[in-house]
């Protein structure tokens, strides 16, 4: 085994995380939590939540060649309901 090559493979890994972890954040047309989109934001410049199309759990499937497949699953809240936060 070649322990140079296994290094330049996990450094491989890290940026395919990465990629996947912009695609994530595109895919989002909102802002929540540690995800802030400026074109996503309140006037008083906090983060603009969009639950109507956001509230899920995703999990994205590797397809081969760089191409990734998302599911979801719906979230249900029935104790707490979802609101906008002012962290100011």
């Amino acid at each position: 085994m070649n322990p140079e090559l296994d290094k330049a493979q996990r450094v491989a890994d890290f940026i395919e995380l990465g990629e996947l972890m912009c695609i994530d954040a595109l895919h989002r047309n909102e802002s929540a939590g540690g995800h802030f989109r400026e074109e996503y934001q309140t006037q008083d410049g906090e983060a603009k939540r969009d639950d109507d199309h956001f509230s899920y759990v995703a999990a994205w499937e590797y397809k081969g060649d760089h191409q990734w497949q998302l599911h979801k699953e719906d979230l249900k809240y029935e104790e707490v309901k979802p609101s906008q936060r002012s962290y100011k």
